[in-house]
């Protein structure tokens, strides 16, 4: 299927069924957090409509000195933007997103966890289709964006536009994807 759109009602079904079985994704090693983002910035996000759940890597985060911003969106057209908080106290955003209040210009990430619709091997994502994601990429170029999925979400190949922006990882509860690494 290279329709997008027909893609993303596809792959929303299958991740909604694969995560009404209750999986988990499984802690990442401190080491390899400490290696990832030494007390940096990661932007997470509080996981929506079947989404892979990060809590484990924003716990593994935190108890390595890191911290933690939320994705604030406005609309579909305003850049998403980053911003401390605790998960605790925010708020009903648009979409059916939970998000902090917005304070200021928000913060720069380091790693960007990123939600996902489906994904391929060579770490191409397909996101809801509004482009958050990818024009954050491009304000952000050095963050290390990392892919949080389900397997189920995996097809052969992602058609591509110009604007969309790959990642340089995914995790699934099963598997590590890098770009340009054989599976």
């Amino acid at each position: 299927m290279t329709d997008k759109a027909g893609l993303r009602r596809e792959l929303r079904a299958r991740r909604r069924a694969f995560a009404a079985t209750r999986p988990s994704l499984p802690a990442p090693s401190r080491l390899l957090i400490e290696a990832l983002c030494p007390g940096g910035i990661v932007a997470s996000y509080v996981p929506v409509g079947g989404e892979a759940d990060p809590a484990l890597f924003d716990a593994a985060v935190v108890a390595a000195g890191g911290v933690l911003a939320w994705p604030v969106v406005i609309d579909r057209e305003s850049p998403i933007t980053f911003h401390l908080g605790s998960t605790d106290t925010m708020a009903d955003g648009p979409y059916g997103l939970r998000q902090p209040q917005a304070t200021g210009d928000g913060v720069v990430p380091d790693i960007v966890l990123t939600p996902l619709v489906g994904f391929d091997s060579r770490c191409n994502r397909l996101g809801q289709g509004a482009g958050h994601y990818d024009r954050a990429f491009a304000l952000w170029p050095d963050a290390l964006r990392i892919g949080i999925a389900w397997s189920v979400q995996q097809v052969d190949a992602l058609p591509r536009d110009p604007w969309d922006v790959p990642l340089h990882m995914i995790i699934t509860e099963t598997d590590v994807f890098l770009p340009g690494v054989p599976k």
